[in-house]
């Protein structure tokens, strides 16, 4: 437990960065998620890929995933849709 003044400080605003992160984290499973679904059924294949990439830069612009992690995981949903689109 914190025991001085500004350790005190720096835990609160670590809790109030973890449970926001935790929310932007939820919210980048969550479409990705969707995305693959619509990449298994074949349906709004674009939209759901499109919102995804959009979701999982802001969180990277936040801090939330590091730029490379957004990166990959951007080309990966990418390349998995380029597939689906071509058969």
């Amino acid at each position: 437990m914190a025991t001085h003044k500004s350790s005190e400080k720096r835990a609160r605003q670590e809790e109030k960065r973890r449970i926001r992160n935790r929310g932007i984290n939820s919210g980048v499973k969550g479409v990705v998620k969707a995305a693959n679904a619509a990449l298994a059924t074949g349906t709004g294949v674009a939209e759901a890929t499109r919102n995804a990439e959009s979701v999982i830069r802001r969180a990277a612009s936040k801090g939330v995933l590091s730029k490379k992690q957004a990166s990959r995981r951007v080309a990966r949903l990418a390349r998995r849709a380029h597939k689906a689109a071509a058969k």
